[in-house]
């Protein structure tokens, strides 16, 4: 059955249209699996680039549950009118990749410019992925030098992987998450870079309802579950930091996660 609101709704009463950003899909898959168990709410979800997503929502798209990255493209959409809210959902985090027995020794971002080492970097990523990486090597004062020994500039993650994986490269940055997929898992070794040298913009993933949510309890309920220690285990375990965590709460702070 179809809800008809003014302007007749497209949605349906017994589902939700969720958007995401590509880079949550995995954990939204796995979340929206939960929730339609416990609770015969059907969820149609499409994830794809962000950019591409927020300016279609800016435009004549619709959606009910919109999942995105960069705080800005949030806010946009509530001083549109067309998001009625948004809450903190994760934050991503940038570490460094080796092959597995690290054969350039790499402990730290700065032996990423050592003369030799051969880095692959995904600077040709679509926004915010390569535009973040060139950003750490900027704040951390070693662009140059890294991009001198960099062999290949990559313009898929997914498709870089396996190539330091198998040792055609010493190392690369890249999100947490992309180590957390099992096809990625435990195949690279995962090296910390401090967060002082993260860029602010790609860091923060929000989670809001549009207008065009046919039932806005539902709307709600999924939000609630998404936002729930139950839901926010899920994107942990994707590699994110948790809105709820004290990191992210942490984050909240410093970043200004704020629906004014």
């Amino acid at each position: 059955p179809k809800f008809t609101l003014a302007g007749s709704s497209p949605f349906h009463s017994d589902s939700l249209q969720v958007w995401s950003c590509g880079g949550l899909a995995e954990a939204f898959m796995e979340a929206n699996a939960l929730f339609e168990q416990q609770t015969d709410i059907q969820i149609n979800y499409t994830g794809a680039f962000a950019g591409a997503l927020g300016k279609s929502l800016l435009g004549g798209a619709t959606t009910e549950i919109f999942a995105g990255r960069v705080l800005k493209l949030a806010k946009s959409l509530r001083e549109a009118g067309k998001m009625m809210y948004f809450r903190p959902l994760c934050f991503t985090e940038y570490v460094i990749v080796t092959p597995p027995d690290n054969p350039a020794g790499i402990r730290s971002l700065q032996d990423l410019a050592v003369p030799g080492v051969r880095v692959i970097l995904p600077l040709g990523a679509s926004p915010p992925g390569g535009d973040a990486v060139a950003g750490i090597l900027k704040k951390a004062r070693i662009d140059q030098a890294v991009r001198r020994n960099m062999i290949e500039k990559e313009s898929c993650v997914i498709k870089m992987m396996p190539k330091i994986a198998r040792g055609k490269g010493d190392a690369s940055i890249v999100e947490r998450r992309l180590t957390c997929m099992p096809k990625f898992a435990q195949k690279v070794q995962v090296i910390p870079i401090n967060e002082a040298f993260f860029p602010p913009g790609p860091l923060t993933f929000t989670i809001g309802v549009m207008k065009y949510a046919a039932d806005r309890n539902m709307a709600d309920q999924y939000i609630d579950f998404i936002c729930s220690a139950e839901g926010q285990s899920i994107f942990q375990k994707h590699g994110f930091i948790p809105a709820i965590s004290a990191k992210g709460k942490t984050l909240i702070e410093k970043l200004g996660v704020k629906d004014d």
